[in-house]
């Protein structure tokens, strides 16, 4: 059955064969029997100068698009292509600039806008590739300043400087609209700014289930009406994503990407036709695969054979620890994916044998406890004996909260995840690795950037001008160990991303912490570690100073990492820190009595009251020392280190 009416917002409806498109299949707006229910998505095409693409030609590409990735031509959909063309050059109609009805949230509903935002931002980035925001060019916004005053653009012009034409394009617009529905807004060229313009105008009821930008000039300065880039400096709450696309040859996008002036976005550059007339052409960019690929994945979800491979092969989930694990594995193949050449076999051997010996660790241990093995390990299995059998790689990681990551990702980032092999890589490779293992995992690319952004930041506060061997970073190592052994495992609580202390102990027996999961469990349980335990451990004779360095290293990046993503701050670091120096200085005291000046013991001891010092340092000068009404401020009322000398300046360091 088929009822088609016009495309200027009128509800026609198409029956689809149970097989092709299905509700049971996670498809929005279509029943069993696979018909569009009401809800079904809208599509929203606005258009940018000129006649206003009389002939939507722009549709053609598009459908030729959505049908050679599998998914429904448009024909099954409702499409709303207003134009606009005559209004742009400007009338006498009296109209008012409809007013904005979506509302900026308060902080806490913000906040948790934003974090739902950058999930699914996160997700539909690890469905397209990686955020590519360009560079620019030196006189791209001048070249576009000057084109905007030029006849063919003038239409770009008035809807600038003239607030009565921009009134009555988005009346007309906003007149095409339903009351309520879902949405999917492509813009191209000023269209991409009309969007902008237009998503917190829209009826409550209308939810944004995605925005794509093509061509889009939103970058320069000049396209900033009202104070656009401010009034959207957050997400809007009705909307889902936003991404645009831009291509290097188009002169409107000027070699770069919007995201520069809404940070929140993601962009993605493509190829597409050379010469600037064609590259900057709607149905040019419409024809690509990637802009077709998120346009049909806001109108549809995802395509039947992708619901079909999610489904295969459902066992009970994952351990903390196998979690763990699977998550070291998969950024180790995604760091292998950036290499060449010699370097590049030396990694996929050394990788060959650490999977191998995880997966039988962890069959091992399973078999110990009575625990089956989950599919997820299990498809990871191959045999080592045969130098030819092909290693299957990881899947992408499932999506995390951000808070669940902070430990994760801040071991990950300093651990050796092939260990015990060692193979010096440049730090920029390990943090695109960790930019996309964080954008699979829902989080965003930006996230992964934080990570390392984070250990440095930490490693500088800590280190002071020394570089870092991002293979041997704090060199945990046995010292680590030696110090779960010195508390006997107790009081080492873990937080969110890890298992409590009990199967943490637990897992360091079965492993042992010389491999690659038991140093992830061993660095993630310091990390996450509270109590007089940890304190008593870190201060201990036993422990190194360069140990006590790396834990701390990796707590403060921690710390640093939370900040930087807004979540709430680990106020159990202050104590830990203070805790841990109390001790310390009564080792020092004890010793300097009698011992030589340049006795071992004691400069051990001195390169740690200085590591704590450093560190309680960077947590008062950011706001990071616990606040007025902590329980830490009740019970070390004289611990502010904003009230006395650091240690290491009375001593000359």
């Amino acid at each position: 059955m088929k009822i088609s009416l016009l495309r200027d917002g009128t509800i026609f409806m198409t029956m689809l064969t149970q097989k092709a498109w299905s509700s049971r299949s996670g498809f929005p707006g279509v029943d069993a029997k696979g018909l569009f229910l009401s809800n079904e998505s809208i599509l929203l095409f606005l258009h940018g100068v000129g006649s206003g693409d009389q002939e939507d030609r722009w549709m053609v590409g598009l459908t030729q698009s959505l049908e050679r990735l599998g998914y429904p031509n448009l024909e099954s959909l409702r499409v709303i292509a207003p134009k606009y063309a005559h209004a742009l050059k400007g009338s006498d109609e009296p109209c008012q600039l409809p007013g904005l009805t979506i509302k900026q949230p308060l902080r806490e509903a913000a906040k948790k806008n934003r974090r739902e935002f950058e999930r699914r931002i996160g997700a539909l980035e690890s469905r397209l590739g990686r955020h590519d925001r360009g560079r620019g060019y030196i006189g791209g916004d001048v070249a576009v300043n000057a084109s905007v005053e030029l006849p063919p653009f003038r239409q770009a012009h008035n809807y600038l400087n003239n607030p009565k034409i921009r009134a009555q394009v988005l009346d007309r617009i906003l007149r095409k609209l339903p009351e309520s529905g879902r949405l999917v807004i492509v813009g191209h060229s000023l269209g991409s700014v009309i969007a902008a313009d237009i998503i917190r105008r829209l009826p409550v009821g209308l939810e944004v289930a995605g925005m794509v930008t093509i061509g889009s000039p939103l970058a320069n300065g000049g396209f900033d009406m009202d104070k656009l880039r401010d009034t959207m400096s957050e997400p809007p709450t009705n909307l889902a994503w936003w991404v645009n696309f831009w291509n290097v040859a188009d002169p409107v996008a000027a070699h770069r990407g919007v995201s520069s002036a809404f940070p929140w976005m993601i962009d993605f550059r493509i190829n597409t036709k050379a010469l600037p007339f064609t590259a900057h052409a709607a149905a040019e960019y419409l024809v690509n695969d990637a802009v077709a690929a998120a346009i049909g994945f806001a109108l549809y979800g995802s395509k039947t054979t992708e619901v079909a491979q999610a489904g295969r092969g459902l066992d009970i989930p994952l351990d903390a620890t196998e979690h763990f694990a699977l998550l070291a594995l998969r950024y180790a193949y995604l760091m292998m994916a950036r290499l060449e050449g010699e370097r590049k076999d030396r990694f996929a051997g050394a990788l060959r044998q650490v999977q191998a010996a995880a997966v039988e660790d962890i069959r091992r241990r399973n078999l110990r406890d009575g625990r089956p093995m989950p599919s997820e390990v299990a498809r990871l299995e191959f045999d080592l004996s045969d130098p030819e059998t092909p290693v299957p790689e990881p899947l992408p990681s499932s999506h995390i909260t951000k808070e669940e990551a902070v430990v994760l990702l801040t071991v990950l980032a300093a651990e050796n995840v092939i260990r015990p092999f060692e193979i010096s890589i440049p730090r920029k490779l390990w943090q695109e690795a960790m930019e996309d293992l964080a954008a699979e995992m829902g989080l965003g690319s930006l996230y992964g950037a934080d990570v390392f952004v984070a250990a440095k930041l930490s490693q500088d506060a800590l280190s002071g001008s020394r570089g870092v061997n991002w293979i041997k970073w704090g060199a945990l190592g046995a010292g680590a160990a030696a110090i779960v052994v010195a508390t006997g495992g107790l009081a080492l609580a873990a937080g969110p991303g890890l298992a409590g202390a009990a199967v943490i102990t637990s897992a360091l027996a079965s492993f042992g912490p010389g491999g690659m999961i038991g140093g992830l469990l061993t660095a993630g349980t310091l990390v996450t570690a509270g109590g007089g335990g940890i304190a008593y451990g870190l201060a201990s004779p036993g422990t190194t100073a360069e140990t006590l360095v790396g834990v701390i290293e990796r707590r403060l990046a921690a710390a640093i990492l939370r900040q930087r993503q807004h979540l709430d701050p680990d106020e159990g670091l202050w104590s830990v820190l203070v805790e841990t120096e109390i001790e310390v200085r009564r080792e020092h005291e004890r010793l300097d009595e009698f011992s030589d000046a340049s006795a071992p013991a004691l400069k051990e001891l001195k390169r740690k009251i200085e590591a704590i010092e450093r560190a309680l340092k960077y947590l008062t000068d950011h706001g990071l020392e616990p606040r007025v009404d902590s329980p830490q401020e009740d019970e070390y009322p004289t611990a502010t280190f904003s009230e006395r000398e650091p240690w290491f300046s009375k001593q000359g360091g």
